[in-house]
């Protein structure tokens, strides 16, 4: 895989020993001047390379950005908590973002920011082939569905879609940051993740994996 001044991603695959190759790590994109400026790094996936479940975040905030990996702090908390629950631990799965750059006081990012950084998703789910993706939250959802999502409503739903070219199995899923501002969000969303662990054969499904949501339609 090799990548141009702009951090345009052109490709990505596998070593035989199942590690990603180095460079396809973003490293140092420049193309969206607000979230360089916002930015005190890049925050890439992080996981195992071979992992079967992939969860894609919208984008890092502050304390991602402190420290460099996705899916820390308040909402990071909530779910390691759910993926414990689920028999799974971070190390079983892999975490990345729909933008690796934090938008400028944490907003949503913009529909060219979230298009500029879509070749490095891509590059990434097709070097890793998940079995299955977890979207966490309405802009993750809607970025690679290319369509609205009313996400409280399709939560626990699987669907395809087509990413990078290729059939993928996406399960839809709230934020865990929902479970924070409504905690009737917390039983559906550990429901989903424990879903997700039976779709991909890594844990068993014992309660049939029901993941029905009801309000937090924002996330």
């Amino acid at each position: 895989m090799s990548e141009d001044g702009d951090g345009n991603v052109a490709g990505g695959g596998v070593d035989a020993d199942g590690t990603l190759d180095a460079d396809l790590r973003v490293g140092s994109c420049q193309r969206c001047p607000a979230l360089v400026e916002s930015r005190s790094r890049i925050v890439e996936g992080v996981g195992p390379t071979d992992a079967d479940l992939l969860l894609v975040g919208e984008g890092p905030g502050a304390n991602e950005d402190e420290r460099g990996e996705p899916f820390v702090g308040r909402s990071g908390d909530v779910l390691d908590e759910a993926l414990r629950d689920a028999g799974l631990a971070r190390a079983d799965v892999r975490i990345t973002n729909c933008v690796r750059c934090r938008p400028p006081e944490n907003r949503d990012p913009t529909t060219e920011e979230l298009a500029n950084c879509r070749g490095h998703l891509e590059a990434e789910i097709g070097g890793l082939d998940p079995e299955l993706i977890v979207t966490l939250g309405k802009v993750p959802s809607e970025h690679l569905l290319d369509r609205s999502v009313g996400i409280t409503s399709e939560s626990g739903d699987v669907v395809d879609a087509r990413i990078g070219g290729t059939s993928r199995r996406v399960l839809l899923s709230v934020h865990p940051a929902a479970t924070l501002y409504d905690r009737s969000q917390r039983e559906g969303f550990f429901e989903t993740i424990a879903r997700a662990g039976a779709l991909c054969g890594i844990v068993s499904d014992d309660d049939g994996g029901s993941g029905g949501q009801s309000r937090l339609g924002e996330f």
